[in-house]
Formats: structure tokens, C-alpha cells, sequence
């Protein structure tokens, strides 16, 4: 079995997880939880303190924000220029109360620097007695680990706003959190725009990357998210609709319960029954306002029918034998499309969608 050094090194390498967020990112989220970080010790548990903006923001902010203690590690690994930007042989953590001098700038020799032991990796003894300390956590961490990053944050019942991508809500480990309302989406960034994150100069060169006019190379990811278990205003805010249901309007799923909604703004306001919408939906999701019933993604959900192997036609019209129509929701249609891919069974056709989110409403408008 590989070590917790090898397990994370390699994702870094193989997944590019080492994004550098923006402090205008930062910014924009973390001003919607101000109420929340009052007294807190927050602890950012996968930066590297010397190069995160998110040790930036929270130590200049430090005051403002009113904390009690802000804590960063980083992961370090035996290559000592691969996750740190500084020049240090050993994984280290900062900690920092508050400014002495009262300059309201986080001198050098305010920060306390202090060494690890280990390799600083977030599953570490070290870092998890340094997570117990701890009120809220903070961080982007990596993609390729978010399920068991999670999953710690969790096991201590910790407060955390961080970044991971969008698609995460479809994950067996992610999506009963999901469900029970114990984790939701953020405010800024839910999935349907761009964000930018810094990379190292040295990174391979491919799509979605762009270099700024100092010579700092970004990258871009369209289904990055906030994930949290912060309560903010935006989660309460009624979704106006205005769409009332027609049955030619709405097909109903074949292998679910309930309707096909593909907007969140097409949601019919006098539908009592189960609707199944995109994954953004999460974006707009009031709990005042609907219920989540499920998901239509296997190995999730539980779909009312299983179908034998089918024939799955693509555009171009090649034809090979599947049971990806099993995957998720699929709608019976009447006369196969001619420009995307669909499915056959004893002469019958069926498109697949996407994940849906199945929700009902709270409050039917009659």
C-alpha cells in the first residue's frame, strides 16, 4: 500500500492539484460569512502560508473579521521546490493572533513559525491535532483527494469553506451530506462560470491557461465550487418562477420518478410531484423553499426500472452494445434524434441525461 507521502505526491503530480486561488475569489466568498469567524480559530490545512492567498487574506483581515487565531500548514514532500514556494527543507505551520505593533500589518515577527515533525500532509497526527484546534477550516484542496478530505472534516465536525469541483455533489461519499443538508454550495462560483487559479511557471501547458501581463501562468476551471456548512443570506433567497406545468411541456423520465426540468427557471410553480433538474440547480437551492427527494446517478438514487444491454447509436451513426443507459435518468422518445447519441431496445428509443437532482416543492402555488 502506498504512504500518505506517496498517495498525495502522486496526485499532485498526476492530477495538477496544486491551483494557487486568487484573493479576489477569496474576497468575493468569504465576505458573505463575516458573522461566522467572530472569536474562531480558523485553520488553513492545505496552503502553503508563504505562497496563500488565503493566509493572506485572513491575516490582514485578522481584526476585521474579529479572530481568535488563524494556523496554516502545507503539505511538503522530499522534492523541496515541487509544493513550496519558499526555500524551506521541512514542512512547517504558522500561527498567528493578531497584530502586536499596531500597524494592522502581519509582520514577520508576529507570525510564529514553527516546524513539523512530519510531512505536513493533512491526514497526519500532527495536522489533525492542529484540525482539533480549530473552529473553521479554509483551503482549495486537492481535487483528486476531496472525498477524503471531506470525509475528515466531517469525522471532527468542523465548520469549512472550501473549494472543489462541482461535479463532487455526484460522489457516494459527498452526495448523502448533500441530501441531509448538512453540506451546500457557496455563494460565488456554484459551477456555471470560470475560475482562475494560479499555477507554477514550470506546469505542463495546456487548455484553459492563460499568462498575465507580470508573466504568472493561470488556470481555468469551469466546475469549481464553494462547498461549505456556513449558513449565509443567499441560501435563503426565494427562487422566482413563473412557469405552470403542461404535460407536453415536461417529459417524465422512464427510469425515475418525476418530470424533466432542464432549467431551474422553467421549475412550474403548481407541480406537486418530484422534478428532476441539473446539478447548478445547488446554486439556487433554498431548503425553505424545495425538498431534495434524490439523485438520478448511478450507483445513487433508485431508479424504477433496469434495462438490458442496448444498442447506443452516436451521431455519426456508429453503433456498439452498452448499459450506459443505466447510468442516469433516460427519456423515451418517440423518434430517435439525429444530431447527438441515443439508445435502442427492441425497437424502441431513449435519450440519457445527465446527473439530475430530484427535488419536490415545500409550497405548491395553486
Amino acid at each position: 500500500m502506498a504512504s500518505k507521502r506517496q498517495s498525495l505526491g502522486d496526485a499532485k503530480l498526476a492530477k495538477l492539484d496544486e491551483f494557487y486561488t486568487q484573493l479576489s475569489d477569496i474576497e468575493k466568498e468569504v465576505r458573505h460569512y463575516k458573522k461566522h469567524f467572530k472569536g474562531k480559530v480558523v485553520y488553513l490545512n492545505c496552503d502553503d502560508p508563504r505562497a496563500s492567498q488565503f493566509f493572506h487574506y485572513f491575516s490582514y483581515n485578522f481584526e476585521r473579521l474579529g479572530l481568535k487565531k488563524l494556523i496554516a500548514t502545507c503539505y511538503k514532500s522530499q522534492d523541496m521546490d515541487l509544493f513550496s514556494a519558499g526555500d524551506s527543507e521541512r514542512a512547517i505551520y504558522l500561527e498567528y493572533t493578531g497584530d502586536k505593533d499596531g500597524d494592522r500589518i502581519p509582520g514577520r515577527n508576529e507570525i510564529e513559525v514553527k516546524c513539523l515533525n512530519g510531512d505536513g500532509d493533512f491526514r497526519s497526527q500532527e495536522s489533525i491535532t492542529l484540525l482539533k484546534e480549530a473552529d473553521i477550516v479554509v483551503t482549495n484542496p486537492p481535487f483528486s483527494l476531496f472525498r477524503e478530505y471531506v470525509a475528515q472534516l466531517m469525522k471532527y465536525n468542523k465548520k469549512f469553506l472550501i473549494i472543489g469541483n462541482m461535479n463532487a455533489v455526484t460522489y457516494k461519499e459527498i452526495w448523502p451530506y448533500i441530501q441531509q443538508n448538512r453540506i451546500w454550495l457557496g455563494v460565488t462560483r456554484t459551477g456555471t462560470g470560470q475560475m482562475w487559479f494560479r499555477i507554477k511557471n514550470d506546469a505542463p501547458v495546456k487548455k484553459g491557461q492563460r499568462v498575465d501581463e507580470n508573466g504568472d501562468r493561470y488556470q481555468t476551471i469551469g466546475h469549481s465550487a464553494w462547498f461549505t456548512n456556513l449558513d449565509h443570506s443567499k441560501r435563503h433567497e426565494e427562487l422566482t418562477l413563473y412557469r405552470t406545468h403542461a404535460p407536453d411541456a415536461y417529459l417524465s423520465y422512464d427510469n425515475y420518478n418525476g418530470i424533466e426540468v432542464g432549467k431551474a427557471v422553467n421549475i412550474p410553480v403548481d407541480w406537486e410531484g418530484v422534478m428532476g433538474v441539473p446539478i447548478t440547480f445547488l446554486g439556487k437551492y433554498n431548503p425553505d423553499q424545495f425538498e431534495i427527494v434524490g439523485i438520478a446517478k448511478a450507483p445513487l438514487g433508485e431508479p424504477s426500472k433496469i434495462y438490458p444491454k442496448q444498442t447506443q447509436v452516436s451521431a455519426n451513426g456508429a453503433r456498439s452494445t452498452v448499459t450506459k443507459l443505466n447510468d442516469g435518468p433516460a427519456l423515451k422518445v418517440e423518434t430517435p434524434p439525429t444530431d447527438k447519441t441515443y439508445y435502442e431496445i427492441d425497437g424502441e428509443y431513449y435519450v440519457q441525461l445527465y446527473a439530475r437532482i430530484l427535488i419536490r416543492h415545500k409550497r405548491v402555488i395553486a
